[in-house]
């Protein structure tokens, strides 16, 4: 294998891995299909017809896959419809339809508070990740901020902290928050789960389902203008889009009441670098989009 080709082939592994891929199979191929096909039998021969085997070809047209062939559940809105619909004249955002049916972990509440959601969290143990953590990582930010930044989970250096990108990906993150003339103090950050996930590998199904209601009563308090999924996992929560994120990164969504914007994880940028210049498109996009809405 050549340098260039095997330099495409490790940059391809590793975005499927931090779309949370971590192997790959190949199916085998199926054996042909069989039908009986009568054969005459010869004149003045009684004995019954002989059934003769024919193959049947395959299709060509494969079943859509289950996961990945779903459709998007809100088309996206190209950018002039969106800035247009955004200082168009109307109540502020609100998330209502996702939070109207309280449940044991996200409860109706009104007048509900951060400190409340943190108390309602406590010394969680309701998944396996509690077993490996060091310290809850709740979120850090402006309470009221018009922009949320929503990660995958907790790093190392987040598990020992307890705050939100504080390693490497942190710094690239309030790095771009600068470059959109921002400050980290003026928005809320937050991740998909509030532990670290053992050898930072992607939040099972489970464990989302299990602190995705706190993620998402915090998104209901604050209240953003707009919110910005960082990574896959995060689309995935909020958005429930499967398709790969360099498919859909860029685009605005609607969710709940409010926008969504999908981008790549900082993580996934410090291990392509060249792709640093399309992260700072997508901010450049949020900071137009907050810039009309003044």
């Amino acid at each position: 294998m050549d340098e260039q080709l095997r330099r495409k082939v490790a940059d391809l592994l590793e975005f499927y891995e931090e779309l949370g891929f971590a192997e790959f199979y190949v199916r085998q191929p199926s054996p042909p299909k069989a039908t009986a096909v009568s054969e005459e039998p010869a004149a003045g021969d009684t004995r019954p017809a002989t059934p003769k085997v024919q193959p049947i070809a395959e299709s060509e047209s494969p079943l859509p896959d289950p996961v990945f062939d779903q459709a998007l559940p809100t088309p996206p809105l190209n950018d002039a419809a969106m800035l247009q619909a955004a200082i168009a004249p109307g109540p502020p955002p609100q998330l209502l339809n996702l939070f109207d049916s309280p449940s044991p972990t996200s409860p109706a509440r009104e007048n509900e508070t951060l400190e409340m959601i943190r108390e309602d969290l406590g010394d969680c143990h309701r998944c396996r990740l509690a077993a490996g953590r060091h310290t809850i990582v709740f979120g850090q930010g402006n309470p009221h901020a018009e922009l949320v930044f929503v990660g995958e989970g907790p790093g190392a250096d987040e598990d020992a902290q307890g705050l939100p990108f504080v390693g490497r990906a942190g710094q690239l993150l309030n790095r771009m928050i600068q470059f959109i003339g921002m400050k980290r103090e003026e928005v809320y950050i937050c991740n998909v789960v509030k532990c670290r996930p053992p050898g930072n590998r992607t939040p099972l199904p489970d464990e989302i389902e299990m602190c995705s209601p706190f993620l998402l009563r915090q998104i209901r308090v604050i209240r953003p203008r707009l919110v910005c999924c960082l990574g896959a996992p995060a689309v995935r929560t909020l958005l429930g889009i499967r398709e790969g994120i360099t498919k859909i990164r860029g685009r605005f969504y609607d969710f709940q009441g409010t926008k969504a914007l999908a981008t790549f994880h900082p993580a996934y940028i410090l291990r392509n670098p060249r792709e640093e210049k399309v992260l700072r498109e997508d901010f450049q996009k949020i900071a137009e989009f907050l810039k009309m809405l003044r």
